[in-house]
């Protein structure tokens, strides 16, 4: 049996109450330094003309609002996923982080990195001050990850265990190094990375989840996936929601949060269109985004 998701952000807390879940363990949100945040909407002000179709941001609000907004979804844990678009920036970036997450108490200290002779070195940096979840965006930051100048970065954070979310996959827009084959190569090296696709790879959705299949420690998110703004340029594929099922354990919550077209219920309610049954939005809601994120106060019944 499945619960039908939520219809109106309102309706989340009762939804969650239904599944007997403690809160949300989303893996996949934004906080940015103002200025930064005001240039991505700017971005998604013109994606019509990127993307060809228009993606006006439902959450355009001041950073306490959002966060007000997010507690109110049910989120039990706060990320503040950023990355750098050019060499020099992702230092910083992480010492905003670091800040935001010293004065947003339920905050998830994040942090990032980019191709640079440096990248080892702060990396480890951010993972000595309490980082505990890394962004990589392959497509925006114009590199591979597979790129020679991260591999000390990498090693650091394979030997610290913490979850990098990366987005990889070829779409909204695809790049030059989008796709999994150079993921695969990372994994080669480091096979015990514990890293998240984004987007469960969208649109290489069958290759990141063999990906997911084949390393013990590879996730998928379900950041935009199965709603109705992306099932127009990225459907899901027939039979891959089978797959899904297979891949229960392996699947955790992601939103893109605040940027996003439509309310935040709608990720919940295209989850649940899925019908795979209340125990695998159990686990994809919360346990496993909690095993990742390290929270307490799991469920009954399950390990988190």
């Amino acid at each position: 049996m499945t619960t039908p998701g939520p219809q109106a952000d309102t309706e989340i807390p009762a939804y969650l109450e239904a599944l007997g879940l403690p809160g949300l363990a989303d893996i996949h949100v934004h906080f940015l330094p103002q200025g930064m945040l005001e240039k991505v909407w700017r971005y998604f002000d013109g994606a019509e003309e990127s993307y060809g179709w228009p993606w006006p941001i439902e959450y355009r609000v001041s950073e306490e609002e959002r966060l007000r907004l997010a507690r109110s979804f049910g989120l039990a844990a706060i990320p503040a996923l950023s990355y750098p678009h050019k060499p020099g920036m992702a230092e910083w970036l992480n010492g905003w982080s670091a800040d935001f997450a010293q004065r947003v108490p339920d905050a998830v200290h994040c942090a990032t990195m980019y191709p640079e002779p440096e990248a080892g070195r702060y990396v480890g940096e951010a993972l000595d001050a309490g980082a505990r979840l890394f962004k990589v965006h392959v497509q925006v930051g114009r590199f591979g990850p597979d790129d020679p100048l991260l591999e000390p970065a990498w090693a650091e954070l394979e030997r610290a265990g913490v979850p990098v979310v990366i987005h990889a996959g070829s779409k909204p827009l695809p790049g030059e190094f989008t796709g999994p084959q150079r993921v695969e190569e990372v994994l080669g090296r480091h096979p015990q990375l514990t890293l998240v696709i984004a987007h469960l790879g969208m649109p290489e959705y069958w290759e990141f989840a063999d990906l997911a299949a084949r390393y013990p420690r590879v996730h998928l998110d379900t950041t935009m996936v199965a709603t109705d703004f992306t099932e127009r340029f990225a459907p899901l594929p027939e039979g891959f929601p089978a797959r899904l099922a297979e891949l229960a354990d392996r699947v955790v919550l992601g939103s893109d949060f605040p940027n996003i077209p439509y309310p935040y219920a709608h990720q919940i309610e295209a989850l649940a269109r899925l019908g795979l049954g209340d125990d695998w939005m159990r686990k994809v809601l919360w346990d496993n985004g909690a095993r990742l994120l390290g929270l307490h106060g799991g469920r009954a019944g399950a390990v988190s």
